[in-house]
This record gives C-alpha cells, sequence and structure tokens, in this order.
C-alpha cells in the first residue's frame, strides 16, 4: 500500500472527509500529507503506527499556545496513530516577519520562567526520547538528559570510542565555566528553520515542539546555527532588544544543540557533519596522555 494510501485511511477512521490528499515530502519519521476536506477545510496530517509521540506534541503544542503565548497550529484530532492540525503557510520572507518572531519567542522565555529544569513527562526528537526528568540543577539536567543518555544509543557508541567518551563526559563536567548559572524558561526544544511556518494572517508559528523547562539559548541556537536567510538577522536583534541572553551564547551554541547532533547520530541521518561538530566540541576535553 502506497504511503499516502496508509494516510488517507487514517483520516477516513477519523472521520475526516477527504477530497484531495498531497503527500508532503523531507519527513523522515511521519507519512504527512495536506488534505483537502470536502467542506473546503485545508488540514496537515501525519501517521505513526507506534508510541505516543502525538499525544507529547500535542501537550507540548498546547502548553507553548496556553503557557507562553506562542502562535501555534490548532489540534483537530490525536491519538496514537493520527495527528490532525490546522494547515499554516511558509514562512515569511522580510525582517517584520523575524521581529514578530521575536516578540513571540521573547515573550515566551520571559514569560515562563521556572526553578525547575525539565518536563512534567518525556518527550520524543523524531523516535528517540527525550528524557525530562525534573532537576533544581540546570547543569545536571543537561548534562545528564541532554548529552550523557545519547551514549547509550548504539550508533552513538560506534562514532565515539571510549577516549571520546570520557572526553564528552569531561566536557559535562565543564559546563559550568562554559555558561553562566541562569534559570530556565518554557522552550520549544526544536527552534530550527523547519519548524518555523505562518499563519493565514503572515503571522508567525511554530510546529513539532520538543518543550521543556530549559536554557532559553537552546532555542536560540537552534535557529543561529542551521543555514537560515539573512532576514532572521533581524530575530536576533530584536529579540536581544527585548530580553538578555546569557553572555557567551553565541559563542557556545553547538554545545547548547548538541543534542540535536546526538539525535542526527541516533537516528542514523548523519550525513553533513554533526559527528565532526561534536568531537571539535570535545577535542579540548580529551584526557592527557601520561
Amino acid at each position: 500500500m502506497a504511503e499516502v494510501e496508509v494516510l488517507a485511511r487514517q483520516l477516513e477512521a477519523a472521520d475526516f472527509a477527504v477530497a484531495t490528499l498531497e503527500q508532503m515530502t523531507g519527513g523522515c519519521i511521519c507519512i504527512a500529507g495536506i488534505a483537502t476536506l470536502r467542506d473546503g477545510r485545508r488540514i496537515f496530517a501525519k501517521t505513526l503506527t507506534d508510541a505516543d509521540v502525538f499525544e507529547v506534541e500535542a501537550a507540548g503544542l498546547s502548553a507553548l499556545a496556553h503557557l507562553g503565548g506562542v502562535r501555534v497550529p490548532a489540534v483537530a484530532h490525536v491519538s496514537t496513530q493520527l495527528l490532525v492540525l490546522e494547515a499554516l503557510q511558509p514562512r515569511g520572507v522580510d525582517e517584520q516577519f523575524w521581529a514578530q518572531l521575536a516578540h513571540m519567542v521573547a515573550a515566551l522565555h520571559t514569560s515562563t520562567v521556572s526553578d525547575r529544569f525539565g518536563w512534567y513527562r518525556d518527550g520524543w526528537h523524531g523516535r528517540m526520547l527525550q528524557e525530562n526528568a525534573w532537576e533544581t540543577d540546570g547543569y545536571e539536567f543537561y548534562a545528564q538528559h541532554r548529552i550523557l543518555r545519547w551514549l547509550r544509543e548504539a550508533p552513538v557508541r560506534e562514532e565515539f570510542d571510549r577516549v571520546q567518551r570520557r572526553a564528552i563526559e569531561r566536557l559535562c563536567l565543564a559546563l559550568p565555566e562554559l555558561i553562566p548559572p541562569h534559570p530556565p524558561s518554557l522552550t520549544h526544544g526544536d527552534m530550527w528553520p523547519g519548524n518555523i511556518l505562518a499563519d493565514g494572517s503572515g503571522r508567525p508559528a511554530l510546529i513539532d515542539p520538543a518543550v521543556s523547562y530549559c536554557w532559553p539559548e537552546i532555542d536560540l541556537a537552534a535557529l543561529w546555527c542551521q543555514p537560515r536567510p539573512s532576514a532572521s538577522d533581524r530575530f536576533f536583534a530584536v529579540y536581544e532588544e527585548l530580553t538578555r541572553p546569557c553572555e557567551g551564547w553565541r559563542d557556545q551554541a553547538q554545545l547548547l544543540r548538541i543534542w540535536d547532533l546526538f539525535s542526527v547520530i541516533a537516528h542514523g541521518l548523519d550525513t553533513w557533519g554533526a559527528a565532526q561538530i561534536i568531537h571539535k566540541l570535545i577535542a579540548p576535553h580529551r584526557p592527557k596522555r601520561t
């Protein structure tokens, strides 16, 4: 059965009267598509066959909207196998769009400051578990649940030998020297350009969250380190007018998104050099030979 037919059957079983269905390409986890219903509405839908990925995603979207005021797609249906969302538009291309996004993300970060790192449940990044156990120590949280947890994954163990894994552990011990202490906020958790869209009025909207209370700079780093349009420089200028990120965050941007680099390797998707970036990050922490 063609993938698009699998999605069509899931929508039919959930009582969505589909007139047309166009499969979306580019994803590697779900079968996804844009459907036009017989009443003229357009929806975005995706399907999986296991886990609670969609329930966690829907909960994350709700948290961003209700706790942080973030524009996210409305959830029309959620089950173990199917998630149906409001259909969004491609993101804006001008500086005004990026300035609006900066206002939205700054409001999220400044209105949700917490005294604990984590989330009330574990989440997902792709098909990999995102550990969100509560911690009061940000360095402990980031070390245990955003870095060291990946060393259990077979592709990561294959990439990094014993000496290199020791260097990763030493990097974790050095976190207080690299990142100034500061409180967590509710974060989107995966704010790369592909997860930034627009609603029907052109306002920025965020999709595919991996939420937790963490250092807000992880959202900045996810955008900063990825190929992005030059107009997005306006985002960082406006964000820093509205709130003050921790000092030196740009210098540590790759470290602040290291969880994503490990996830790429664990998913078997490292075709562009995620491992090389990690090797560079851990090089100063390799044990000295005696």
